[in-house]
């Protein structure tokens, strides 16, 4: 694809040159045969709930809701002979030595956490200077964004230490920057990888319109009228309905980023269509049937003549659905650099930046209550599960290793489950309804599946674990770690792989650290240790056998809390 500009100069990065006796010719790279930042397309958002939503039409149908119920009743139970326990022994009905602990600082706490809060809005400052192209974001931009990151991490650090808090406080804190760093790497990324595809934009135009005003072309308008006249009808529709040639629906096949893809023929998809539009809402059949936008001039220029005008058409269309997200808002790049949209992001429950997510359309008041009832009430359980079965069994050196794994074991899957409840069902979906945000899918079912099978809760390997557990750190980590790595750096899949497993492995025993003020690396190992045992996990044997493969993923992940308990209290 060649041009040539009389004044001014793209970016040598994007174009090549050849002098000439008429100029200088530019040759552009193609953006749609260039995707090598294009990465966006991994992570879709999309309206949905998670599982155990009380307005979850699939969990209302579940064959085993009633062993929901069971778990809830028994964690009661247990709660409730804890207490009458701990009445006995000691006259109170609840231990309190950890309330206190964990109670203390609070008011230094929430303004550290605050400060750490709002030192991210030093992303909008970021992404204004990449609007104004002050900065390139791949040359300075990435220098700054790994600097502050690195920056806020090493402070949030230094503070715990310094304020010698407890490992509750110390732990929060630190995890929290995670959080912060997480959302703020995104949120600079896509907005730098946005200000990129601006400025391909921009150069690629000022090419595409300088080549239609030339004499060969013949102007802008006439362009436009001869890429019209080559433009192929639309078929119409009984010529969709003869496409195929028989009463049997044909399956045809599309090569789709080196990979063939299957789709049926018109009539099908139309039967299709109307068959699952007639399990959706009204106000969903009308955003189902919501027409497209008009075609734009770049669009028209793709069915130019000239196969120059049409590729630089092709590469503009394709910039602009990259700048404009899919919404009904349609919010084009650098719209969004707004502090207002910065703060709907970080209330989002996500790590991952969009130019725009999928919104419910109001706040329910009721299920805001259910989720605060449920996470407070949750957070009692936990309580007690901590205080009465696993700090009185803190294990020192001189207890029997195998006795404190046995005595451990249970209290810490206990508190492990209800951890997860909390944070992911009640706290995440609290944030989201209080945000309108739509995406509820902060979690999988631990599922092994295919399209015949699926069996909930019934996770095989440790790779389906990873994957499903934590679905807002999955993402994160398989767009900004894992795909970037291989996009950026050229690397295979197995060393992506390996280096999100250690990126992952150190800021966990980094935790470890700030928690426990030692230096051991045994959760380090442990989480390397994964690798071979994702290896194992797919040895076709044990694939086979799904019921050996899940007793081998609980017993794992049974002795995984009480181990590291056990290894960094006594060792």
């Amino acid at each position: 694809m060649t041009t040539i500009i009389p004044n001014g100069s793209p970016n040598p990065a994007l174009y090549s040159t050849i002098e000439t006796a008429d100029g200088t010719l530019y040759v552009s790279k193609p953006f749609l045969s260039s995707g090598s930042k294009r990465l966006r397309a991994l992570i879709a958002f999309t309206p949905r709930t998670s599982h155990f939503d009380t307005n979850n039409a699939q969990s209302g149908v579940n064959e085993f809701r009633g062993f929901f119920t069971l778990f809830w009743i028994s964690i009661f139970l247990l709660t409730v002979q804890s207490y009458i326990h701990s009445y006995e022994a000691t006259g109170q009905p609840i231990a309190l030595a950890f309330a206190a602990m964990f109670s203390r600082h609070a008011g230094m706490l929430a303004l550290s956490d605050g400060v750490l809060v709002l030192s991210t809005s030093f992303c909008v400052f970021f992404a204004r200077l990449l609007q104004k192209r002050w900065i390139s974001y791949y040359g300075a931009g990435l220098a700054i964004q790994h600097t502050f990151q690195a920056l806020v991490l090493a402070t949030a650090v230094t503070w715990t230490f310094h304020r010698q808090w407890p490992w509750v406080q110390s732990g929060y804190l630190t995890l929290h920057s995670f959080v912060m760093i997480m959302k703020s790497h995104s949120y600079m990324a896509v907005n730098g990888y946005l200000s990129w595809i601006d400025e391909q934009y921009r150069e690629t135009e000022a090419l595409l319109r300088a080549a239609c005003e030339s004499s060969a072309i013949g102007g802008w308008d006439k362009a436009l009228s001869d890429a019209k006249a080559a433009q192929p009808p639309s078929p119409s529709g009984s010529q969709l309905s003869t496409q195929s040639g028989s009463g049997t629906p044909s399956v045809q096949g599309v090569v789709v980023d080196g990979t063939t893809k299957s789709y049926i023929d018109a009539p099908t998809a139309v039967a299709l269509r109307n068959r699952l539009l007639a399990h959706v809402s009204n106000d969903q059949q009308e955003k189902a049937n919501t027409s497209p936008p008009p075609p734009s001039s770049f669009d028209i220029l793709t069915h130019h003549p000239s196969s120059h005008i049409s590729s630089m058409a092709k590469d503009l269309t394709a910039m602009e659905k990259e700048l404009i997200s899919k919404g009904p808002e349609r919010v084009q790049w650098p719209q969004n650099v707004t502090i207002k949209n910065f703060a709907e992001y970080q209330l989002f429950p996500t790590l991952v930046y969009e130019l725009e997510f999928p919104r419910t359309d109001k706040i329910r008041p009721l299920y805001v209550l259910e989720k605060t009832v449920a996470t407070f009430g949750s957070f009692a359980l936990l309580y007690t599960v901590t205080a009465h079965l696993i700090l009185p069994l803190v294990p020192t050196s001189n207890q029997s290793f195998l006795r404190s794994l046995l005595d451990l074991a249970l209290p810490f899957m206990l508190s492990y489950l209800l951890l997860f409840y909390i944070i992911f069902e009640c706290i995440c979906n609290g944030f989201a309804e209080l945000s309108r945000f739509a995406d509820r899918g902060f979690y999988e079912d631990w599922v092994c599946h295919s399209e015949l099978d699926i069996h909930k809760w019934n996770a095989t390997s440790w790779d389906e674990f990873a994957r499903k557990w934590n679905k807002p750190v999955h993402n994160f980590l398989l767009l900004h770690v894992y795909a970037s790595t291989i996009s950026h750096y050229k690397l295979s899949k197995h060393s992506a792989t390996l280096v999100t497993f250690l990126l992952s492995a150190i800021a966990h025993e980094l935790v470890m650290v700030v928690v426990t003020k030692k230096i051991r690396m045994y959760l380090f190992l442990l989480q390397m240790i994964q690798m071979p045992m994702i290896a194992l996990g797919r040895i076709p044997a044990i694939r086979r056998n799904r019921t050996l493969g899940n007793i081998v993923f609980w017993l794992g992940l049974y002795a995984g809390f009480p181990l590291l308990c056990v290894a960094y209290c006594a060792y």
